[in-house]
């Protein structure tokens, strides 16, 4: 896969990303190696590979389905500087 320097504009523009022009040169180079790895991947030989939770054979320990902390909804409402219905007020910061 091709990724030039319009792709990464469009990318850098889409994710409100502000690129210098000295910039855009080094990134294209990384990004391109980057695919260059992944398109490697892509043809490594997989058929004798195991599929895993996780790649250092941790097994999760079991434990029973209990509540262990008491509700502390009413203690953290009344923190907060003003609350109504059970839910927190805070100021309007969009129109």
């Amino acid at each position: 896969m091709s990724f030039d320097a319009d792709h990464l504009r469009r990318c850098a523009r889409l994710a409100r990303l502000a690129l210098a022009d000295d910039e855009i040169a080094p990134l294209e180079r990384e990004i391109a190696r980057m695919l260059d790895l992944v398109g490697e991947l892509r043809h490594a030989a997989l058929d004798a590979v195991e599929p895993m939770a996780h790649p250092l054979g941790l097994m999760l320990v079991p434990r029973h389905d209990a509540v262990t902390e008491r509700d502390a909804h009413e203690a953290l409402l009344a923190l907060a500087p003003e609350t109504r219905l059970g839910l927190y007020l805070v100021p309007k910061v969009i129109e």
